[in-house]
């Protein structure tokens, strides 16, 4: 038997072509860019389900802070530190600010919710407004 001894050419490299490398990244990029776009709007409406939940804790704090004082407060400053020196009614003034770093809108008169509670209130940068009130019809 006579065995033979397989000598490799210089064109049998092993490794891929700048072609298949290219292909792979191509597909990685559409797959990133499709990820992104997913993640983008995943974000979004995270900091709208904050804004909404926000707008409900500054609500709740209004009222303990007119059963303490006898009226709803000026701004939502005044939950910060109230005037009487006592508890803060709220945790930190970070509170006061929306998810897009915009102070709550206030109007303690309450022209949305029938002057029964102050209303709060913000707008989310694609313009939906989010408040402490239900949508009239």
């Amino acid at each position: 038997m006579i065995v033979r001894k397989i000598e490799r050419r210089p064109s049998d490299r092993l490794g891929f072509t700048l072609m298949e490398v290219l292909v792979v990244v191509a597909i990685l990029v559409v797959l990133a860019g499709t990820a992104s776009v997913f993640y983008m709007r995943f974000i979004e409406d995270a900091r709208k389900d904050r804004a909404r939940t926000d707008v409900q804790t500054l609500t709740r704090a209004c009222q303990a802070y007119q059963l303490r004082m006898g009226n709803f407060p000026a701004s939502l400053n005044s939950l910060i530190q109230p005037e009487d020196g006592g508890k803060p009614f709220i945790e930190s003034a970070e509170m006061i600010n929306d998810p897009w770093n915009q102070p709550y809108r206030y109007d303690p008169s309450g022209p949305m919710n029938n002057q029964m509670k102050p209303d709060i209130s913000t707008v989310a940068p694609d313009g939906a407004q989010i408040g402490n009130w239900t949508t009239r019809q």
